[in-house]
């Protein structure tokens, strides 16, 4: 790839890691292209990225689930700019609640997000990519793609398709050899998208520990599009439980029920049922990070509100 200034799109570029992949391109001087389904926290992000010394930004709002906005959020991109040098699927919503208790429309919606949005979005970007060449395709994935945690079944789903894209277009496009295909799967990420999250269960979510920051996550992602092979777990945490899913799955079965719900839920925060951003941008929450509290309190909060459900 080029030494120089690259254009480089990104969606899910309204918050937490769009956001951060956003700004530290910006940053090296590239020309960064802003897609997400809110315009107004695009254009707040594009100033940010300006200010970043960005090569110039360009916002091109879209929904991933629909392909024709994504096919035109492309070509407004290639109009502009002429070519793609990285291109980063980040967007993602997600839904909490059991496959019952998840209404049909938000739960088709989570995977037609996640993971038909990746696809539309390697839909138009490939024939670039492939005649230039040149340039990378890098998608964002989660832990949650390669194990299985209560009540987030659409994400798991979703997440666990997404690594399987990555898979096939280095399988359907080894000719051509300077097209890369990059994976990056984060574990609990200070965003957004758990406030953001449509809630239908009996508690809300929260980012599990260790909790990494959005820029931890973009520094990855910009450097597997040079370097796939950098890819993969982001945390020596992911492998620890990626090992117990798949080498003790009857320790990890009768674990992760009650593990999850102190590490990765929040037991004493209010629950407010509904679809969240899922089916339509929220933009109240489109921030670089998610505000959340201390990881460590909330865990001893949830371990007393455990021990206070038992007692009652």
């Amino acid at each position: 790839m080029s030494a120089g200034p690259r254009v480089v799109l990104v969606t899910g570029a309204s918050s937490g890691i769009g956001e951060a992949v956003a700004l530290q391109a910006a940053a090296r001087g590239d020309h960064v292209v802003l897609v997400a389904r809110g315009r107004e926290a695009l254009e707040r992000v594009a100033a940010d990225c300006e200010r970043a010394g960005a090569g110039s930004t360009l916002v091109a709002p879209a929904d991933m689930s629909d392909d024709d906005q994504v096919a035109a959020a492309v070509a407004a991109a290639l109009a502009a700019l002429g070519r793609l040098d990285v291109v980063v699927g980040s967007a993602g919503v997600v839904a909490y609640g059991r496959i019952d208790e998840v209404p049909v429309d938000v739960f088709d919606q989570v995977v037609a997000t996640n993971l038909l949005g990746s696809v539309n979005l390697a839909r138009h970007v490939l024939p670039v990519l492939r005649d230039q060449d040149d340039g990378a395709l890098v998608l964002v994935g989660s832990l949650i793609g390669h194990i299985s945690v209560p009540d987030m079944a659409a994400y798991v789903l979703s997440k666990w398709g997404v690594r399987a894209l990555v898979r096939q277009l280095r399988v359907d496009n080894r000719d051509r050899p300077g097209v890369r295909f990059g994976y990056v799967a984060p574990g609990g990420v200070d965003t957004p998208i758990y406030r953001q999250a449509a809630t239908y269960g009996d508690s809300v979510g929260m980012p599990p520990i260790p909790v990494d920051g959005p820029e931890r996550v973009a520094r990855r992602v910009l450097t597997v599009a040079d370097r796939p092979w950098r890819g993969g777990q982001v945390g020596l945490s992911n492998d620890v439980i990626r090992f117990g899913f798949t080498a003790l799955p009857w320790v990890y079965d009768r674990l992760v029920g009650p593990l999850f719900q102190v590490v990765a839920q929040d037991l004493v925060a209010p629950v407010v049922r509904g679809p969240g951003n899922v089916l339509a941008s929220r933009q109240e929450h489109n921030r670089l990070r998610g505000g959340h509290r201390n990881p460590v309190g909330a865990m001893r909060a949830n371990v007393a509100e455990v021990l206070r459900r038992r007692r009652g």
